[in-house]
């Protein structure tokens, strides 16, 4: 009987499963935002509710007059727009944290809290209802599905509480003109939720089939380094053959060959970037320090005096589960733009300007990457994971670390950032230690050649 049980527990269990991962490709551009606000998109809305809320003003106070009207208001609310419009700080691109909760914050207030209270106050007579509903499909195209959805919600508790504290005296509905603007509410609400999801896929399967056009491209970059390698072997063979120009003739093959591999890497760096939205499994136990080591001394570094900065420190190993080659792709980033990062710097490169560092911290495995680089600066840090948001505006095109973080995420770790301006920055990757091995390995003073 016990046995019975749980091969019907294990048969359950792996239906739930199946169809868990059957309908991950379908749920999960719904349920992760894809791009950052548009600066161009929100100056539109911005003056919108600038000149919007005047213009009304005047149109329902002196041409079609409505019940209820309030010129501070507003004004009130058209200075809300123009604050988005003349702050520096609001304005910014990429936009920082803090602006994002403001004009998240200002679109709520100024559509569905005022539009409900305005409902309600004008006696949720014909022309507001009629606003209303439209406002639903507007405040959805505005703003992210969640965020109108939940905004949804609280405008129109927020508005119904203040129409009942502050509002004037109304006449009452009957039932059913008040379960008929429920109805068409409701559908509007639908439409609109309909639309976001339709609008985020869209945008989801835009940035798919431009990453698969990179990828691509890049893989198309193999011919000609490919036609390159050959000259290499041809040069090395003709020095063979001519002693008395050997040396120079073997050392411009070396330099050849080593400008294949390094471009192959970046290749191989870009291919996998590309697979940004689509992942393969990640099912291997692989041990920290290994991989670090391995992908620090693979690097295809520049000169060597950027090989001498680099160093791996190791106090406790661990290992997790994760893509060893999608693994070793991140660490390759995150010593790329630190290595960038220290070459803007004015000061001459020393072993110890990149640390790379394994530990284990409370069971956690923990992985930095320190670097002693220009930093990152407040702005660019609050969006720095995001898809196409880069530090670096000149020469990234920011995939490399949203590319990161999806990989981080799906071996069940965290990654963070910290950065003073000038100072360098800090990279935290945490990750759950399947295995943990305490006794502390030999910490390497010197650089990984």
């Amino acid at each position: 009987m016990p046995a019975a049980f749980w091969n019907r527990w294990s048969r359950s269990t792996m239906r739930v499963r199946s169809g868990r991962d059957a309908l991950k490709p379908l749920l999960e551009p719904m349920l992760e935002p894809i791009l950052h606000p548009s600066q161009w998109r929100i100056r539109a809305l911005c003056i919108s509710i600038v000149i919007g809320h005047p213009l009304f003003y005047v149109i329902w106070t002196h041409f079609l007059p409505q019940p209820y009207e309030s010129l501070w208001q507003r004004l009130a609310v058209s200075a809300l727009g123009l604050s988005l419009l003349v702050s520096p700080r609001l304005t910014a691109v990429p936009p920082s944290r803090f602006a994002v909760t403001v004009i998240t914050l200002v679109f709520w207030a100024t559509l569905p809290l005022y539009f409900t209270w305005m409902y309600f106050c004008n006696g949720r007579n014909a022309v507001w209802f009629a606003t209303l509903a439209a406002m639903f499909l507007i405040y959805y195209h505005v703003t992210d599905w969640r965020v109108a959805t939940i905004g949804i919600a609280a405008g129109l508790g927020g508005g119904w509480l203040l129409f009942a504290l502050f509002g004037p005296t109304v006449q009452p509905l009957t039932l059913e003109e008040s379960l008929t603007h429920a109805v068409v509410f409701s559908f509007c609400w639908y439409m609109g939720l309909m639309l976001g999801l339709s609008s985020s896929n869209l945008r989801r399967e835009q940035i798919k089939q431009a990453l698969g056009t990179m990828g691509i491209m890049a893989h198309e970059l193999r011919t000609p380094l490919a036609t390159m390698a050959l000259i290499g072997d041809a040069v090395r063979s003709t020095a063979a053959t001519a002693p008395t120009e050997a040396t120079g003739l073997e050392q411009l093959a070396t330099r050849l060959h080593a400008l294949v591999r390094n471009m192959n890497r970046q290749i191989d760096m870009q291919i996998t970037n590309a697979q940004l939205m689509h992942l393969p499994p990640q099912t291997e136990l692989v041990s920290a320090a290994s991989l670090i080591r391995k992908a620090v001394a693979a690097f295809p570094y520049r000169n060597e005096r950027e090989r001498e900065c680099a160093q791996v420190r190791v106090e406790r190993d661990f290992e997790f589960n994760t893509s060893e080659a999608l693994f070793t792709q991140v660490i390759d980033n995150l010593v790329k733009n630190a290595l960038r990062a220290l070459a803007a710097t004015p000061a001459a490169r020393s072993p110890g300007d990149l640390v790379l560092s394994v530990d284990l911290e409370g069971g956690t495995g923990v992985i930095r990457v320190t670097d002693r680089g220009v930093g990152i600066s407040e702005r660019a840090m609050s969006r720095l994971f995001q898809p196409f948001v880069s530090s670096n505006q000149g020469t990234g095109h920011g995939l490399g670390l949203a590319f990161c973080q999806r990989v981080i995420l799906a071996a069940g770790g965290t990654i963070k950032v910290h950065s003073v301006p000038g100072e360098g920055a800090e990279f935290v990757i945490r990750l759950p230690a399947r295995n943990r091995f305490p006794i502390k390995h030999p910490t390497l003073k010197r650089s990984i050649s």
